[in-house]
C-alpha cells in the first residue's frame, strides 16, 4: 500500500485537510475527507496543455481531450458518459495553456466506478482510438471553434490579444482552441504518440474530495491505477519567460459585425504563484472587479461612456499573467474617449494608490471567491490538483487566501504603478461594420419601414 503523509488543519485552511500520496508508479494521490454531503469528486489533471505543443499543431491538447470520451479498452463509444450519468453523477474536461483536467461527481457510494473509468482510459485509451473516433472528434472540435470564437460577436479577442501579448515562437502565442489548418493537418498518429508522451500516471496529480473512506479509496486508487506503466520520454516545456515591460503599445483594429464598439487590453503581469501576482489581483479588483470597481463607477455610472467595464486577471505559472481589461462602449461614443479616461483612471491609481475602504472589499472579493470554490468537493479537488500540478505542493491551496490578506496596500499600489502603464499593453479595438444600404427600388415601401421589417426578421431569425 503507498504511503502519505496527513497535513494537519492550520490558520488560514478553514479547517480543512488533505493527505497526499504517491503510487511507485509515479502518480500522486491527494485526498481531502468531507463527510457534509453524501458525495465525492474525483479530479485528475495532466501536467499537458497548449504550451506543449508544436508549430503546425496546435489544437491537438485540446483535441485530445475530446477523444477521451471516445472509448477505451473497456468502455466503448459514449459509455463514460452513459455510465456517469445513469449512477447519478456529473462530469467534463478541460484544457487550458498549462494542463488538461477530466472529472466527475458521483454520489459517494458510486466513487469506485468514478475511480475505475478514469484508470482505465488512463491506461487503455489506445486500444480504442481509431481512425472513426478521430474524425468524429476532429469534427467536433472544429464545430466549437465555429460556434464559440468564429461566428460569435468578440469571439476572436482572446486568440487575437493573446497573439499580440506574447510574440511569435513564445509557448503562449496560441490558445487552446488550435486553427483550423492544424486541426485538419493532426493525424491519428499524432494522437497516438501524444497519448504515449502525456498521459502516464508520472505525468498526472489524481484528488479524491468529499465523503470518503481515505484508506478504502487509496485501497481502490492502488488497485485500478497503480499496474499502469509510467512513462519518462515527456519533453519539458518551452521556455515561457519574458521581459516584465513589453517596452511599447501593441495595437490592432478589427473591423467586424459587433454590437458596439469595444476596448480590450491585456496587460503583462507577474506569473502565478507568486506575492507580486496576488498584488496585481487585488489592483485589478479594485478597477474592475464589478459594479463597485473604479473604471465601472467612472465609464458606466458617471460617464455613461460605456455599458459595460471588467479588468479580471488570467493567473498563468509558466508565462507571465495577463491583466485583461474589456470596455464595451455606449452608443456611437469613440474608443477614444474611453481610453483617455481608463489611462487617467489608472495613472490616478498608481499615484494614489488603493483606500483602505477599497482594500478591504477587493481582499474581501476574493476571499469570498475563494471560499466558493474550496466549498465544494469539485472546487476543492480541482484547487488541490492545480497547486500540486503547477507548483508542487497541493497544500497551497488551502491557505491561498492567506497569502491575498497579506499583501499591503503599498505592493497593490507599486505593481500598478510598474505594470499597469501604456507600454505594457496589447489593444484590441473593434469597430462595427457600417450596414449596407439597400438600393431603392421604385414602387417598394419607404426606406424606413424596410429596415424596421430587416431588423425584425434578423431578430426572428437570431432567436431560433
Amino acid at each position: 500500500m503507498p504511503k502519505g503523509h496527513t497535513a494537519t488543519a492550520e490558520a488560514g485552511t478553514g479547517g480543512l485537510t488533505a493527505t497526499e500520496h504517491r503510487l511507485a508508479n509515479g502518480l500522486r494521490v491527494v485526498l481531502s475527507e468531507d463527510h457534509l454531503t453524501p458525495v465525492a469528486a474525483v479530479c485528475l489533471w495532466y501536467d499537458v496543455g497548449s504550451r506543449h505543443e508544436v508549430k503546425g499543431r496546435t489544437g491537438l491538447a485540446h483535441l485530445f481531450e475530446h477523444l477521451m470520451f471516445q472509448g477505451s479498452a473497456q468502455v466503448k463509444g459514449n459509455g463514460h458518459f452513459e455510465l456517469v450519468q445513469g449512477a447519478g453523477g456529473s462530469l467534463n474536461g478541460t484544457t487550458s495553456f498549462e494542463r488538461t483536467n477530466y472529472f466527475e461527481t458521483m454520489p459517494a457510494h458510486q466513487l469506485e466506478l468514478a475511480l475505475w473509468l478514469e484508470a482505465d482510459r488512463m491506461g487503455s485509451l489506445l486500444a480504442a482510438l481509431d481512425d472513426e473516433s478521430m474524425e468524429n472528434q476532429r469534427d467536433v472540435v472544429k464545430n466549437e471553434r465555429r460556434q464559440r470564437y468564429d461566428n460569435v460577436p468578440y469571439g476572436t479577442a482572446f486568440e487575437k490579444l493573446t497573439a499580440l501579448a506574447y510574440p511569435e515562437g513564445h509557448p503562449y502565442h496560441h490558445t487552446p482552441i488550435g486553427s483550423m489548418a492544424d486541426l485538419d493537418a493532426a493525424t491519428l498518429e499524432d494522437a497516438r504518440e501524444f497519448f504515449r508522451t502525456y498521459y502516464a500516471p508520472n505525468n498526472a496529480v489524481l484528488s479524491v474530495v468529499g465523503d470518503i473512506d481515505p484508506e478504502r479509496t487509496l485501497a481502490w486508487i492502488e488497485k485500478y491505477f497503480g499496474s499502469i506503466p509510467s512513462h519518462d520520454g515527456k519533453p519539458a516545456p518551452r521556455d515561457g519567460s519574458l521581459p516584465d515591460i513589453i517596452g511599447e503599445q501593441l495595437r490592432e483594429v478589427v473591423e467586424e459585425e459587433v454590437p458596439a464598439r469595444a476596448l480590450m487590453a491585456a496587460y503583462r503581469l507577474p506569473h502565478d504563484g507568486t506575492r507580486a501576482c496576488d498584488a496585481a489581483d487585488l489592483a485589478l479588483t479594485v478597477l474592475g472587479g464589478g459594479e463597485s470597481s473604479r473604471l465601472y463607477n467612472r465609464l458606466v455610472r458617471r460617464d455613461r461612456t460605456a455599458v459595460a467595464a471588467g479588468f479580471g486577471l488570467l493567473r498563468l505559472a509558466g508565462a507571465p499573467s495577463l491583466g485583461w481589461l474589456d470596455v464595451k462602449t455606449s452608443g456611437d461614443v469613440e474608443v477614444p474617449v474611453i481610453e483617455a479616461a481608463i489611462d487617467e483612471e489608472l495613472a490616478r491609481f498608481a499615484e494614489e494608490g488603493p483606500t483602505a475602504e477599497e482594500m478591504e472589499r477587493a481582499q474581501a472579493q476574493l476571499e469570498r471567491e475563494w471560499l466558493d470554490r474550496l466549498g465544494t468537493v469539485a472546487g476543492r479537488a480541482d484547487e488541490l490538483c492545480r497547486y500540486a500540478v503547477l507548483f508542487g505542493d497541493p497544500q497551497l491551496a488551502l491557505t491561498a487566501v492567506k497569502r491575498v490578506l497579506e499583501v499591503t496596500p503599498e505592493e497593490v499600489q507599486e505593481v500598478a504603478k510598474a505594470r499597469l502603464r501604456p507600454d505594457n499593453r496589447a489593444v484590441l479595438v473593434y469597430e462595427p461594420l457600417a450596414p449596407e444600404q439597400p438600393e431603392q427600388v421604385e414602387g417598394t415601401e419607404d426606406p424606413e419601414s424596410a429596415a424596421t421589417v430587416e431588423a425584425a426578421d434578423a431578430n426572428e431569425e437570431a432567436a431560433k
